[in-house]
């Protein structure tokens, strides 16, 4: 019982030196001289603008993916003591001495660098021969475009690193599956799985390729287990719910908790405030909090309140109106009704400001005690400047004819009375009873008359309307849509019946300690649309690239050039590997093809063991690729050569495989597989050779001559930058 008091405790362990050699020399190439250049590199750009906002906890907003791996950048960050003060505006732009560049590059250059020995670790999971493994690995480790990505304050490398661990953890969890199920083990890895999706996902939105194939393969094992006549169906259905808390409640959780960490650290308004609705930016510290804090939460009859559109695009804009009239003839030759031009304006302004008035009484003020508007109440909007009430009638909008004019009335003495009156509708109403709340309710107005529905049409006005966007009333309303929905963003109890104290209430702000909070959940479910909607900058850019340029490697993408000399830096692929991995990619098709078809007529090729392995491999390298690859196809925005980097190494995992497989199978005789063995070694060398003929471009600590450059562009495509002195 007490032995362990008399005998040294001893821990054993195996370490294989082939992943710690691999581990140490994929730190090698990633970290050395990791801070040249000392200067901002291509994307480098954007992702610092965001780490400034992260040191500083300015609220932003990237369309291009979740936070998780702006969070990862930002630590680096922490970690160095960078204070956020740099101006990101300018690629190339010298970095100042505040600015940690080796902390800030660290963690993508880690993640590049561990992803060797998972390479190795993926195919030797795989069961193919620790030759093939090793090849795998020392592909990934020469690949100049993978080094040139994890060198760099960039997040490619850190998503295909999740990628690769998510690959690794599943097939250790199958091994484990196979020997002791519901082990500890068993348990890790498949946790480490659902973590390790999770993760990608929180990069970037790509990463939710990785992980529905990571799903797919372990729904069709997890169907194989259904048949599986040796287990009861309680272990059945343990192994089941254990798979789904794992790969499907695990990475939601951790997928919220990206955000509610995101949103904790950035509490202060930024520059990106106005995307959001004005109940979220009234939930930062500053800008709209510091003017709609406390504001009175009820919407009252005589309420002084300024209406914002939900929708948004194409900018911000509030309910507006001003003296001037719309033209009595339009350019295309229609008439208007000659009343006051009613728009939506993208700034704050005096001329902003509406009062809701009780169609039966003439009081502008709120009475005491104050009578809340509710839902379904008949409304007037009575312009608080110009003390006209908001009206729409069967006159033609000017730039949306099939749609009506809204105007600020005007009696001419005409035959065209007033249609002044609004049915409040709110969209986001719990109960009948509802009231109107300033910033959380979501309304529409319904003209009583018409039944049209007030509405940003998003159409800039010509000249005569200031260039302001045109609202209408929407006769043929086709269902829910952010353009018919406004929220009250600045409100205040008006209480002046005359029109010069009402003029003097509506330039002062009010102060009113009342304050309103978002819930999380009701946060994240904003932010995640407005990030998943925001319109991303499609512009064309000198190295953009398409998905069929990327395979045969027909374009590159400068990154960085010295200011004084020809040294630069390309992201630029080792194009033996590329090619190669194409076409192992091919032939693996065509080789599965071919033993499916056989095996369908009861030729069986391969043993039963190795067939499995085969689909196995295939599955998750070539489906790797097709799932990181074809999705591109159908994205309608600019693309960039390193979009193909994950879809490129899931190749790289399958062209060892494919070779290994050609040996054992397909070379009959000792001297084919000789042979073949020795063109495998003449090919590597050339991939090797290719690595560092391309070194100079690939960390750009060399200045290269004219000659040598032009030297170096192996295709017409290729933009290698030469200096004409």
């Amino acid at each position: 019982m007490m032995e362990f008091l008399h005998r040294p405790v001893v821990v054993m362990a195996e370490v294989n030196l082939n992943t710690v050699v691999l581990t140490l020399m994929g730190l090698l190439s990633r970290l050395w001289r990791l801070t040249y250049p000392r200067a901002v590199v291509f994307d480098e750009v954007y992702y610092g603008q965001y780490i400034s906002f992260y040191m500083k906890r300015v609220f932003f907003l990237d369309g291009s993916g979740p936070p998780f791996g702006h969070m990862l950048l930002a630590l680096g960050g922490y970690l160095g003591g960078f204070d956020g003060n740099f101006l990101w505006n300018r690629i190339g732009a010298e970095y100042s001495s505040n600015v940690p560049v080796w902390s800030l590059r660290l963690l993508p250059a880690l993640a590049g660098a561990l992803s060797v020995p998972l390479a190795y670790q993926i195919v030797w999971e795989l069961r193919v021969s620790h030759c093939a493994a090793m090849g795998a690995a020392l592909l990934m480790l020469i690949e100049n475009a993978l080094i040139t990505q994890s060198r760099l304050m960039l997040l490619e490398s850190v998503l295909i690193f999740f990628d690769l661990l998510a690959v690794l953890s599943y097939l250790k969890f199958c091994t484990s599956q196979e020997h002791r199920p519901f082990s500890l083990s068993w348990w890790l890895w498949l946790a480490l799985t659902g973590v390790a999706c999770a993760c990608a996902v929180g990069i970037k939105y790509m990463g939710v390729c990785t992980y529905l194939l990571v799903l797919a393969v372990a729904a069709v094992h997890a169907w194989q287990l259904l048949g599986n006549q040796t287990l009861s169906n309680v272990c059945v259905l343990c192994h089941l719910l254990a798979r789904v808390v794992a790969l499907v409640v695990i990475p939601a959780v951790m997928y919220l908790l990206f955000f509610y960490v995101h949103l904790l650290l950035l509490y202060r308004s930024g520059p990106h405030d106005q995307i959001m609705s004005s109940a979220f930016q009234a939930s930062l510290e500053g800008g709209l909090a510091r003017i709609t804090q406390g504001q009175p939460l009820e919407v009252a009859y005589g309420s002084q309140v300024t209406l914002k559109n939900a929708f948004g695009k194409p900018v911000p804009c509030w309910l507006h109106s001003h003296q001037s009239t719309y033209p009595m003839i339009y350019e295309n030759g229609r008439g208007s009704s000659h009343q006051q031009q009613v728009t939506c304006y993208p700034f704050k302004d005096v001329n902003n400001w509406w009062i809701i008035k009780d169609p039966g009484r003439h009081q502008l003020e709120v009475s005491s005690p104050p009578r809340p508007v509710r839902q379904g109440d008949v409304v007037q909007l009575v312009h608080g400047m110009t003390t006209r009430l908001l009206n729409t009638h069967d006159v033609a909008a000017p730039l949306s004819p099939h749609s009506q004019e809204v105007s600020c009335y005007i009696d001419y003495n005409i035959s065209m009375p007033a249609q002044s009156l609004w049915r409040l509708d709110i969209v986001n109403r719990e109960s009948q009873a509802d009231t109107w709340k300033t910033i959380l309710s979501e309304v529409r107005f319904v003209h009583v008359n018409t039944s049209a529905i007030l509405k940003l049409s998003g159409a800039h006005l010509p000249d005569w309307g200031f260039r302001q966007l045109e609202v209408v009333g929407e006769k043929l309303s086709r269902g829910y849509h952010e353009s018919t929905v406004w929220t009250v963003e600045e409100h205040r109890y008006g209480h002046s019946q005359e029109q010069k104290d009402r003029e003097l209430e509506l330039h002062s702000p009010t102060q009113m300690d009342i304050s309103r909070n978002l819930s999380f959940m009701a946060r994240f479910w904003e932010l995640q649309w407005r990030m998943l909607t925001v319109s991303s900058d499609d512009s064309e850019h000198k190295y953009s690239s398409t998905p069929l340029d990327w395979v045969t490697l027909d374009t590159n993408i400068a990154y960085w050039l010295h200011p004084r000399t020809s040294a630069q830096i390309h992201l630029l692929g080792n194009i033996v590997i590329w090619a190669s991995a194409g076409l192992a990619t091919v032939l693996y098709t065509l080789l599965f093809l071919w033993y499916l078809l056989r095996r369908r007529r009861k030729f069986q090729d391969l043993p039963e063991d190795c067939w499995r392995r085969w689909v196995l491999a295939g599955a998750l390298c070539a489906g790797g690729w097709a799932v990181n690859y074809v999705p591109f196809f159908l994205m309608d925005k600019t693309l960039f050569l390193y979009h193909y980097l994950p879809a490129l190494t899931f190749q790289i995992l399958l062209l060892p495989v494919v070779l290994q497989h050609v040996s054992d199978h397909l070379c009959r005789s000792q001297p084919q597989r000789a042979l073949f063995s020795a063109l495998v070694v003449a090919w590597y060398s050339s991939a090797c050779h290719v690595f560092n003929v391309l070194r100079p471009l690939t960390y750009g600590d060399k200045s290269l001559s004219p000659s040598q450059l032009e030297a170096l562009r192996w295709k017409d495509s290729w933009d290698i930058l030469i200096r004409k002195h």
